[in-house]
């Protein structure tokens, strides 16, 4: 599907939109501001699993010049997936789902839970050289980020054993920053905010740092260093999720990964689009330039694709990071059953009670839609059915 150049009033860049379907007033009104930054370059790009979010819609990408608006990038930064292609098939799994959903939940802390002591491979990790150069208001973090350091999170991030189409066997993980990330996060967006007559900006939540001032150069070294994290983080819980599989299923022997891909979809990288040096910003949406490989996953139950990117010069090289919620984490819950999750994640190993029902399939768009939609940013390399799906 091609993109649609969206009316909105009071626009003042264009909106361009893979999306399906109308946004309601409060989304409008967000794409509005965002659309009347002075910093905004040429365009917004919304991809086809867009919704709410906070300053900017989530599955937005937002190319700025010469600027960065912490809000727009969020609080979870450098959140994104992780995946890997190993060289067995399903069968090897017959009979012991539950035994390795158990295995992997023993390995690797889930929801708010750490490690006691930091595992070898975060103590090790070089990004701790330079953390006292991070934001002063997060010094006394650094004992609890080490212990965090490859730990899974709660909300919707996940760890889950998935079959192709050939029925090969999948390892696959969304995670991100922890709440290092958050924290600089929200020290950075207040510090923005502090810069600002809020009654100049389209709204609060868009205050920005001016490349070249102090304040930008802080923000960005911080958010170079939580991209960091969050991609080590993701490197490191897909070592344990490889020695859990390799203990039960290999003899304990290490096998090559046919593919392994790591990507975030929550960032900014400093890139080259229309002959211009600017700051893209990806918020729920990563990289499809031509041939970059990048992964795209359903809700728990549904399908997720590996994907290449097309390079489409209108998305500034994007596509979306999911299938993007439908319905809010309380709308779910008070419109969905413990007995709608069971059928709905009918045939995978997971959690089924209601703690978890926030999350559930149907408070999430059509996957298979998602992808019909961005056809021209994307081909499809792999397409998975998890199997095994770990919560936090």
């Amino acid at each position: 599907m091609p993109y649609e150049k969206l009316t909105i009033g009071g626009a003042h860049r264009e909106i361009l939109s893979w999306a399906n379907h109308g946004f309601s007033i409060e989304e409008q009104s967000m794409l509005r501001n965002v659309s009347r930054l002075p910093c905004l370059f040429k365009h917004v790009a919304l991809m086809p699993d867009a919704h709410l979010g906070k300053g900017s819609m989530v599955g937005s990408v937002v190319a700025t010049k010469a600027a960065v608006i912490p809000a727009t990038v969020g609080v979870d930064i450098g959140c994104g997936m992780m995946a890997v292609k190993t060289p067995f098939k399903s069968g090897i799994l017959d009979g012991k789902l539950k035994d390795l959903r158990l295995a992997i939940e023993e390995a690797i802390p889930v929801g708010f839970s750490a490690y006691k002591e930091s595992v070898d491979e975060s103590s090790r990790w070089d990004g701790w050289s330079d953390f006292y150069e991070l934001h002063k208001g997060v010094h006394d973090r650094k004992k609890r980020a080490m212990t965090q350091l490859g730990t899974l999170g709660g909300g919707n991030h996940f760890i889950e054993v998935c079959l192709d189409t050939e029925n090969s066997v999948w390892l696959m993980l969304h995670s991100g920053s922890r709440n290092i990330g958050k924290e600089l996060a929200e020290r950075h967006i207040a510090t923005a905010k502090g810069l600002w007559q809020l009654s100049d900006l389209p709204s609060p939540d868009l205050a920005y740092f001016i490349q070249g001032t102090p304040e930008f150069a802080a923000y960005w070294k911080d958010l170079k260093w939580a991209q960091g994290y969050a991609m080590k983080n993701r490197e490191i819980m897909m070592t344990r999720l490889l020695q859990v599989f390799n203990k039960m299923f290999n003899h304990r022997l290490a096998f090559r990964p046919e593919l392994a891909v790591n990507c975030h979809h929550n960032y900014v990288a400093l890139e080259r689009h229309y002959d211009e040096e600017v700051f893209v910003t990806r918020k729920g949406a990563i990289n499809a330039d031509k041939d970059t490989y990048g992964i795209i996953p359903g809700s728990m139950g549904a399908k997720s694709f590996i994907v290449q990117g097309r390079g489409a010069a209108e998305s500034f090289n994007s596509c979306s990071h999911g299938a993007g919620r439908k319905m809010s984490r309380g709308a779910a819950k008070r419109a969905f059953s413990k007995d709608d999750l069971e059928r709905q994640t009918s045939g995978v190993e997971c959690r089924k009670d209601v703690g978890v029902l926030d999350e559930i399939p149907g408070a999430y768009k059509d996957i298979k839609q998602v992808m019909r939609n961005q056809s021209d940013l994307v081909k499809i390399v792999a397409e998975l059915k998890q199997v095994v799906c770990v919560k936090g």
